[in-house]
């Protein structure tokens, strides 16, 4: 379970290049748009192909009572420069074992940039930081090459392949397994606790590959959201 903390809407990650945020209503067109590409949407477990009307603002509103209730995180991705733009998703659930288990998609337009690795090693400081979760887990498609190259530049390890439920692509589907542990996320990490002073986490995304956190803090930002 996740704290307070992370159950308020003005709850964000920020990162080099991102924030982090709760979805919005007015974020349904870009999620609408960049959902609505196929071979985005076929990458995801749960995001059906085609959307049916109605179904992205169905779903901003449950990843915003699910986040209220701190059973995981749901975020967007935006640009700092364009705070109120769309350009993915990423978060997570836990299950009874205190497993995080994660999922991401990212606008086509903005493949090959870093901004999913950017985003899936931010939220993993915020996991590790802010919850008991014991390792962190993700199921990807055997042919999805490159959100294999994303968990392994964010320190997962593969433990084989199997079936996996993904009910929007008709049922169990064949996929590798990817662990983030806590130990070895600490190990990559150089880890020492974080000053709590505010509502946003401030992460140095590079520190992954330096093998040591450059900094961790807490901060506060006013954007309007």
């Amino acid at each position: 379970m996740f704290p307070e903390l992370t159950r308020d809407d003005v709850f964000r990650i920020e990162t080099n290049r991102l924030w982090l945020r709760w979805a919005c209503i007015n974020d349904a067109e870009a999620i609408q748009r960049m959902m609505s590409v196929k071979h985005v949407a076929e990458m995801t477990a749960t995001w059906p192909y085609p959307l049916l009307d109605g179904e992205v603002e169905r779903r901003i509103f449950e990843m915003r009572k699910f986040n209220s209730l701190g059973n995981g995180l749901q975020l967007v991705m935006t640009l700092k420069g364009e705070p109120d733009e769309v350009i993915g998703l990423v978060g997570g659930s836990f299950n009874l074992a205190q497993t995080f288990n994660i999922g991401y998609a990212l606008d086509a337009d903005y493949h090959g940039q870093g901004y999913a690795t950017e985003s899936v090693q931010a939220l993993m400081d915020a996991v590790f930081t802010l919850s008991d979760a014991s390792q962190t887990t993700a199921h990807v498609r055997i042919f999805n090459e490159s959100s294999c190259r994303v968990l392994v530049k964010s320190g997962f390890t593969q433990e084989g392949s199997g079936i996996q439920d993904m009910p929007a692509r008709g049922g169990k589907t064949l996929s590798d397994k990817y662990v983030l542990t806590r130990s070895r996320w600490n190990t990559l990490k150089g880890w020492k606790e974080p000053v709590v002073e505010a509502l946003v986490i401030d992460i140095g995304i590079n520190a992954l590959d330096a093998g040591v956190l450059a900094e961790q803090r807490l901060t506060t930002n006013n954007m309007h959201l």
